[in-house]
């Protein structure tokens, strides 16, 4: 009963991934996930989707084989009237299932469906350390590692064979010694590799709050991909309009100012982090920019300096995402394809003309498995 039930459970969660995985691009399209993330789960809505289960009766009020009754008298409820509820549909109503996927789960499917490479981790990434991984069961072990569904399993076996088990009284169910089952446990090595990413966005007027919910869609999937790669990962944000500074996620997605646009001065604090807290010998580091393009004219060659001398020379992966504004004039992608062309293999550039476009900058930033 319990091999079927796991079964059936199983059977279930491939349902959910290949819905996922049918729907991908309306998920990260629309973000819909957002919102409903937890620590390690994700609650997704999917249409049309059930899971059997055992439906109870009212303890107390009767039920089949007890009370009175008479032969083919019908069971249940079944000529009450509703109440409040008007006049009937003619139209099925939409039936909408949250279904829970873990982080690591969602990870695979993006990477399956985007056919992403696995990152090859640099810095410590060679250096493994032991970690223990419950991964087998044994019959004997410590108490505290005893796994109670095996013994239950292997105690209901048992009884069944010899005869023993009175299905009248099921829940008596008696382990002896022979019946308990341990968790037991491999060392596996698992590699010492840390990775940081460094978002920045310009937050300057042109930047409007539709850019801004790109930024938050595509960051939460690029969280998601490089979680499922490293051991350990950190976030930090820098904002700037004419001047930048360092903010928590929160304030990152929400703030909004009227100045004029300086991206050397989100250079600078990027610089300054990477060579305070991130050695580029240990950690895996990963930058992300997002901007409508606009910068001041002068300030293109002071950016473009610190980039070149400072940035990408310290990290695996800079990743410039130009975000289309009706305010923007997206001069700065066209001085990064000026200044570095296709010679810098670090600098990767995508045009995100609206959500629709957000799957396939994605998929140019990580495609390259840096």
């Amino acid at each position: 009963m319990f091999m079927k039930i796991d079964r059936d459970q199983h059977r279930f969660r491939e349902i959910v991934r290949g819905k996922v995985r049918e729907n991908l691009r309306k998920y990260i399209t629309h973000g819909e996930m957002i919102g409903r993330k937890g620590k390690e789960l994700v609650s997704i809505p999917l249409p049309q989707l059930d899971v059997p289960h055992f439906r109870y009766g009212q303890n107390g009020r009767g039920g089949v084989g007890q009370g009175e009754g008479e032969i083919g008298q019908p069971v249940g409820k079944g000529d009450q009237e509703g109440e409040g509820l008007g006049s009937a549909g003619g139209e099925p109503g939409e039936h909408v299932r949250e279904v829970e996927l873990t982080l690591a789960e969602l990870a695979q499917i993006l990477g399956d469906e985007l056919e992403l490479p696995r990152i090859q981790p640099r810095g410590k990434a060679n250096i493994a350390q032991e970690k223990a991984r419950y991964n087998s069961i044994r019959r004997v072990g410590p108490e505290t590692l005893r796994h109670f569904k095996r013994t239950y399993i292997e105690a209901l076996r048992r009884q069944v064979s010899e005869g023993s088990y009175d299905p009248a009284h099921r829940g008596r169910v008696i382990p002896i010694k022979e019946d308990r089952r341990y968790r037991s446990w491999q060392n596996i090595p698992v590699p010492d590799a840390n990775a940081v990413i460094i978002y920045m966005m310009d937050v300057s007027g042109s930047m409007t709050d539709e850019q801004k919910q790109i930024v938050r869609t595509e960051a939460f999937w690029i969280d998601t991909w490089l979680k499922s790669q490293y051991k350990g990962l950190e976030r930090r944000y820098i904002i700037h309009d004419a001047v930048a500074k360092e903010v928590d996620e929160s304030t990152f997605y929400t703030t909004r100012e009227s100045g004029g646009t300086r991206i050397s001065s989100a250079y600078k604090v990027c610089a300054d982090q990477i060579a305070a807290s991130f050695n580029p010998s240990d950690w895996n580091i990963y930058c992300f920019q997002f901007s409508d393009g606009d910068n001041w004219g002068e300030d293109n060659k002071s950016a473009l300096q610190i980039l070149r001398e400072s940035i990408l020379p310290a990290c695996n992966l800079f990743c410039y995402g130009q975000v289309e504004s009706p305010y923007g004039s997206g001069e700065y992608l066209r001085a990064l394809i000026a200044a570095f062309g296709d010679r810098e293999e670090k600098l990767v550039t995508s045009e995100i003309a609206d959500k629709s476009a957000i799957i396939d900058s994605i998929k140019k930033f990580l495609g390259k498995g840096k």
